[in-house]
């Protein structure tokens, strides 16, 4: 392709006009395509737009990340597991998910991906034999601010039975890092080493499937299904819908499209699956560049006419900026068909606190009361996440000396044998550098300490892990000051002090939280503080003996949309010690397969719970130390209730396919637009 530039600057959003605070303007105009643009978010919102009969499901999955491919968090597994598990179970009735993400090329040091002899090999190891099936170009600003044609390469493959396309580009799409990447910034969300950040680099991404999706309704693409539904899976994606609700109609105006494709862009329903609303993709300094970028020559008249649903929020006035800024999420949560949670008591807490659903509060309440929007608990196989012989296997052959059990709900003394091991293993790196070193390098431990003489006694001593990420939204801070609150009050001298490890990658501060955890437990009781283990990073075969070993999974959490470490520790037997929000609520029933707090706290603000109970509590600390409290004592003193807890926990199934799945509640909203 030649390299194509265009300076355009009449209907551009003029440079810093965001900076200036300007009130978004809604002209009076007779001309029907604003008119439309203008109505478009209320209409969207309040679900006014009829939902298409759709017989058979065509449905284009679009996602920046893919367990399979380039994985970060939860979003990456539902983009794979969902298309996998929707076609395993609906393709012989006729409906298809097929699977839209970037190729990612490069090293940032921790993740590689490459692509060589037409095998594509991503981030997560997994090589995949791809063709070239599509090439075309998209209009994005450069450096300069000259509108650059810049080329995009289409690769098809399929995966566990779908169909995978990734969107190919040097200049947005290479995850080799910048000189002055920041250290936090891995994968696919780098400072590349072309200055691409990471909002730009997906809004170029939602533009660059727009125009395929274009070429794919034109019948331009050979063997290519167009798509008859759209899942947009979080922020990433989000300049999608401005695009096909806005752009279309845009494209028209300057005879640059057809009027009937433009129609079938605009009218595909699509569906937003938003994650954690705390992540919407701000991008202040590049407002305009993103904005003329996505809507070229229409750009003003587009960003003056997209007026919001009205709301309280003055913030929220304008659907394609929050405020004075550019937010990618802002227009698939105005514009979309249909948003989507994680699960159902996040949707609950989005739509009602501030502290979770932030600008979009009261457009989510509205979406919510005109049932345009609903929550869906992720799905997660559950082959995957209970005790793995293979992995077992190889737990045994990488710890030198030590021998894990495979077990289930039916052998529940073998999981006694894995405490046992466990409190072994912790014993071993706590007497051997050497064997430190060896076996879990790069990890940061606080004063562990030799506790092989608990081997004996292992079915009297609780024992406690987390092994999540050190990041503020786990609450580890609460944990640390929960359990200084029970060991303090410790009910009974006979009961024994709890084996407690916790720690994970991340925040340094969080780990001087935990290494005071021992030093405060000192002060309460030395034998206390000696089973005590605090430790900063992460290593798989590490974390895995602890779940293994575990009585019980601490999740302080502030928020969690949905949750996937309880779903793992539910699995392996180890009973969640939750905080009541999100989906901890969905998924854990208290005192029948895990404990949850009777109240829980936003901000100060009482949002799960009765009024009386959060009188009685008053912040999430005493919350979560009765329920430690609670999980503690039904230990010492009712361990048949805890063993029926444990085989509860393991029974549950939390898989996409299960009867009532969340397989099929996609179903019914991608046919009907409603559950």
């Amino acid at each position: 392709m030649n390299r194509k530039t265009i300076n355009v600057r009449k209907g551009f959003l003029q440079e810093g006009f965001n900076k200036k605070k300007l009130r978004p303007f809604f002209p009076l105009t007779h001309d029907n395509y604003y008119r439309t643009v203008q109505s478009t978010a209320k209409n969207q919102c309040l679900g006014k737009m009829p939902w298409p009969e759709i017989s058979h499901i065509k449905g284009w999955l679009v996602s920046a990340e893919t367990a399979t491919f380039m994985k970060w968090g939860g979003l990456g597994m539902v983009a794979s597991e969902l298309p996998e598990n929707f076609n395993k179970v609906f393709l012989k009735d006729g409906h298809q998910m097929q699977i839209l993400t970037p190729m990612y090329l490069g090293d940032t040091g921790k993740k590689k991906a490459f692509l060589k002899d037409g095998v594509y090999e991503g981030a997560e190891n997994r090589a995949l034999k791809v063709q070239k099936v599509d090439s075309f170009e998209v209009m994005f600003l450069n450096e300069t601010g000259v509108l650059e044609a810049y080329p995009v390469y289409v690769y098809q493959g399929v995966f566990n039975g779908v169909d995978y396309y990734f969107l190919q580009n040097e200049r947005f799409f290479s995850i080799n890092p910048h000189k002055n990447n920041p250290s936090t910034q891995d994968g696919c969300y780098i400072l590349n080493k072309y200055g691409i950040n990471e909002v730009e680099r997906f809004a170029f991404f939602s533009k660059a499937v727009y125009h395929f999706i274009i070429r794919a309704l034109s019948h331009e693409l050979k063997g290519i299904c167009p798509p008859n539904i759209i899942i947009s899976n979080d922020w990433h994606s989000g300049a999608l819908s401005g695009l096909c609700k806005y752009g279309s109609l845009a494209l028209v105006q300057n005879h640059k499209i057809d009027e009937a494709v433009a129609a079938q862009v605009r009218n595909i329903p699509i569906i937003h699956i938003a994650h954690h609303l705390g992540y919407q993709g701000w991008d202040y300094e590049n407002t305009a560049k993103i904005l003329n970028s996505l809507y070229e020559e229409m750009s003003a008249e587009i960003y003056k006419n997209a007026k919001a649903v009205k709301n309280s929020n003055p913030r929220a006035g304008n659907t394609l900026i929050v405020y004075d800024c550019y937010n990618q999420a802002s227009a698939a949560l105005h514009l979309a068909d249909r948003v989507v949670t994680v699960s159902r008591n996040y949707m609950e807490e989005v739509s009602k606190e501030l502290g979770f659903g932030f600008d979009f509060r009261d457009i989510l309440k509205i979406r919510k009361n005109h049932r345009t929007f609903f929550g869906i608990v992720n799905g997660y196989d559950k082959s995957l996440i209970s005790p793995n012989a293979q992995k077992i296997e190889h737990l045994n052959q990488y710890f030198e000396g030590f021998h894990f059990h495979v077990y289930d709900e039916n052998s529940l003394d073998k999981k006694l044998e894995n405490k046992k091991e466990c409190i072994r293993l912790l014993s071993q790196i706590a007497s051997s550098e050497r064997y430190k070193n060896k076996y879990i390098p790069l990890i940061d431990i606080n004063r562990f300490e030799d506790i092989s003489d608990l081997i004996s006694k292992a079915d009297k001593v609780p024992f406690i892990c987390a092994t999540s990420r050190l990041v503020e939204q786990k609450g580890y801070d609460i944990a640390a000051k929960a359990l200084v609150k029970v060991l303090e009050n410790r009910s009974s001298p006979k009961n024994e002090y709890p084996i407690v490890v916790l720690g994970g990658a991340g925040d340094d501060s969080l780990f001087e939280v935990l290494k005071n955890l021992k030093s405060e437990t000192a002060k309460i009781s030395p034998k206390a503080a000696r089973r005590i283990f605090v430790f900063r990073g992460y290593k798989d075969e590490f974390a895995y003996a602890l779940q293994l070993a575990a009585d019980f999974y601490l999740m302080p959490c502030r928020f969690e949309p949905c949750g996937l470490t309880q779903m793992e520790a539910m699995a392996k037997g180890a009973l969640p010690i939750a905080m009541s929000t999100g989906g901890l609520v969905d998924t854990i029933e208290d005192g029948v397969d895990g404990f949850r707090t009777e109240v829980f706290f936003a901000d100060g603000v009482r949002v799960y719970g009765s009024n009386l109970k959060a009188q009685k509590y008053k912040n999430n600390v005493n919350a979560y130390a009765e329920c430690l409290w609670r999980a503690l004592r039904c230990f010492n003193t009712m361990p048949k209730d805890i063993h029926h807890m444990t085989i509860n926990a393991m029974h549950k199934d939390f898989g996409w396919t299960v009867p009532d799945g969340s397989v099929y509640k996609y179903l019914k909203l991608l046919q009907t637009g409603g559950l």
